[in-house]
């Protein structure tokens, strides 16, 4: 059984548009989720590891002022195309369209006013969470009125996420969640003893803004073989690795699989991510720098937390070989991951 709460958690400023911040927890026999109508945000989500003792593994703040302030989108849905768009920029039908720049020369992760700054509206389900939001035709200048549906379900340690859209224009769209986690407990220095797996043959070389070159590589004799699993810390020095911000590239079936796990051996807390998605972004947390403060007042330094963050393939709208980046009226966009706790 799951039982699902629903409280309030803060006003948004009136800069911001007001309105009522809402935060439904949803609790199981052995995990416990906090997420906010405010851009679909995981707020926290408690497992226990081997001792008994519970944690809160992911990144976040302990007040609303945290989320309304710039942060690296933590714990929130992004859209409407998670990942960035090379200089902002693609055609749909012969038509150009112009995205705001936010990431040096790129868009990234929806832009100025992505899905995750916006309050959603929530409907209780008897095991979960439905989030809904219509993003008007032109917004952050994508085509289209879209109609988006976010769906959280807990059912004893596995969270599932479905995300479904519908649109009145032909649009690009790529959701994902933006969780960081740490499985030693969220303020935890770093994750150089968690053990990575990421069950993928190849992955998308970047150039120096993040975005692909178009390469499908293989994983096989680099740092990017992640098929069996590795301890971070002494692989990413074997590599002399900086972190991993790449796409993986999943096989290419609409069905559930497994896309990667992570493991914490000290406290046996593990979580395995399974998708419908064509690809995971393995992001390592390069970019935390020790000046943003979270729960308690705790520092998030670099390499403190990783993302796996189902999706599509970043900057799939200007390669055609990359999988369909586009939905068009008439189409559903729907696509589930499964995040499952566990402790070994």
């Amino acid at each position: 059984m799951t039982e699902v709460k629903r409280e309030v958690f803060g006003q948004m400023p009136q800069e911001e548009g007001g309105g009522m911040v809402e935060k439904f927890v949803l609790k199981s026999d052995s995990v416990k989720v906090e997420i906010l109508s405010l851009g679909c945000i995981i707020a926290a989500l408690e497992m226990k590891g081997r001792d008994g003792e519970c944690s809160d593994v992911v990144l976040g703040f302990d007040t609303l002022e945290g989320y309304t302030r710039k942060h690296p989108f933590f714990g929130a849905v992004v859209g409407r195309v998670a990942n960035r768009i090379a200089k902002g920029r693609f055609a749909v039908d012969g038509k150009e369209y112009q995205l705001f720049l936010n990431n040096g020369p790129n868009s990234l992760h929806g832009g100025a006013r992505g899905f995750d700054k916006v309050l959603w509206s929530p409907q209780v389900l008897p095991n979960g969470v439905c989030f809904f939001r219509l993003s008007p035709d032109g917004e952050e200048g994508y085509p289209g009125d879209l109609k988006v549906w976010v769906t959280y379900t807990l059912s004893g340690g596995e969270l599932a996420i479905n995300y479904r859209a519908q649109t009145s224009k032909t649009t690009p769209i790529n959701l994902t969640n933006h969780a960081y986690f740490n499985l030693a407990g969220q303020g935890s220095r770093d994750i150089y003893d968690h053990e990575i797996s990421i069950e993928a043959d190849s992955y998308l070389p970047v150039d120096n803004s993040k975005i692909p070159t178009g390469e499908v590589a293989a994983v096989q004799g680099t740092g990017f073989d992640l098929r069996q699993p590795v301890k971070l810390g002494k692989h990413l020095q074997k590599f002399h690795l900086d972190g991993f911000d790449h796409n993986f590239c999943l096989p290419q079936v609409q069905a559930r699989r497994l896309a990667a796990r992570a493991r914490h051996p000290p406290t046996g807390r593990a979580m395995e991510v399974h998708t419908t998605q064509p690809g995971i972004q393995f992001y390592t947390g390069n970019n935390l720098d020790g000046s943003l403060k979270g729960k308690g007042a705790i520092a998030y330094p670099k390499h403190s937390a990783f993302c796996l963050e189902t999706q599509n393939w970043p900057d799939a709208i200007s390669k055609p070989h990359f999988p369909n980046a586009l939905l068009r009226p008439g189409e559903e966009y729907n696509h589930t991951t499964w995040l499952v706790f566990n402790t070994a």
